[in-house]
């Protein structure tokens, strides 16, 4: 199996967890994990979120979720969100008991036409 290759600027800017996030995608179990999950269309990600001033990388806390919507990520309290439904979860970790959200994506309409882009969330009727 083609090991992958890594390329960071310097994973000492990293939080210990991350670091080790990044090194463990070399490690053998690791692929063969990936190698399995990619038969599901499944990958691996690193959970992160960035420091609102100076953009460094953070652990993800538990309990906060990355929203995808209108294009724009954020991170947000999981509980906050006022219509759970609207969304599609797009990444998981392992929180004690089992696979839990940690990423999820606002399902849109989006329609292009020619240079003409329609992109919005209907309300149901």
């Amino acid at each position: 199996m083609p090991q992958a290759s890594l390329v960071t600027r310097s994973r000492t800017q990293l939080p210990q967890e991350l670091s080790r996030a990044q090194s463990a995608i070399n490690l053998p179990e690791v692929q063969e994990m990936l190698q399995k999950l990619s038969a599901f269309n499944l990958g691996i990600f690193m959970p992160h979120r960035h420091e609102d001033e100076t953009g460094a990388f953070e652990v993800l806390p538990q309990g906060i979720i990355q929203l995808e919507d209108g294009l724009r990520v954020s991170f947000v309290e999981e509980h906050t969100i006022a219509d759970p439904e609207s969304y599609v979860p797009v990444g998981w970790v392992w929180n004690n008991n089992g696979a839990v959200s940690s990423a999820m994506c606002v399902m849109r309409c989006f329609k292009r036409d020619g240079d003409t882009m329609h992109y919005s969330r209907h309300e149901s009727e």
